[in-house]
């Protein structure tokens, strides 16, 4: 029962996450990009920031609300969410809501290093066994799939490009700790130039 309890989801992992990130965002250049805070928003920014990348500083647990929101809001477009395990555990409740509503153009992708990377490096949840691939899958997104390797990439660009179909990913990434690369601060900014890259009013 220990040995279970403490074997890791990402062990043997190898994929480096700011790799992944750069390889995504290029294959997918005209998605909306929603980051969850920490070194998820540390990721996207380091891939090149852009009018349509939206970092969350805060709101743990909240990505992938935002993300079916958007999705929903934004039908035509592609609508990619980039968080942690960390983030993602904090919104699991949120995998159920996006399970019941299907929107065919969000894709929600889970950097799981199986540490909470913002207050220590504590192990969180996916290394004493929660799989949130199953978890997603149960709550109705058939889509759901863990990534293990980097030349996995491509396949899943093409998937979030079709917007065929709801999808998660979750992928194994190793455990390491990454200098940061802190985009702008100003939400309100951030908030009017994701309007403006959407063509709505500012205010």
């Amino acid at each position: 029962m220990g040995e279970e309890l403490m074997s890791t989801s990402n062990s043997g992992a190898s994929i480096r996450r700011r790799e992944f990130v750069a390889r995504l965002l290029s294959a997918c250049p005209q998605s909306l990009v929603i980051a969850g805070l920490g070194s998820s928003a540390y990721d996207l920014f380091s891939a090149g920031d852009r009018p349509e990348n939206f970092y969350l500083w805060g709101a743990m647990g909240g990505a992938a609300v935002m993300g079916l929101g958007l999705a929903i809001a934004q039908p035509t477009r592609s609508v990619l969410v980039i968080t942690g395990d960390g983030e993602q555990l904090m919104g699991l409740g949120a995998l159920a809501t996006v399970g019941s509503q299907q929107p065919a153009n969000l894709s929600i992708v889970v950097l799981d290093n199986g540490h909470f990377g913002e207050t220590g490096m504590q192990a969180s949840h996916t290394s004493l066994g929660t799989q949130l691939a199953e978890v997603a899958r149960s709550c109705g997104i058939a889509d759901a799939s863990r990534i293990h390797a980097l030349d996995e990439v491509d396949a899943l660009a093409t998937r979030v490009n079709a917007r065929a179909g709801c999808l998660f990913a979750q992928v194994h990434v190793l455990d390491e700790e990454l200098p940061r690369a802190l985009p702008l601060r100003d939400g309100v900014h951030m908030k009017n130039r994701f309007r403006a890259a959407l063509g709505l009013p500012t205010f």
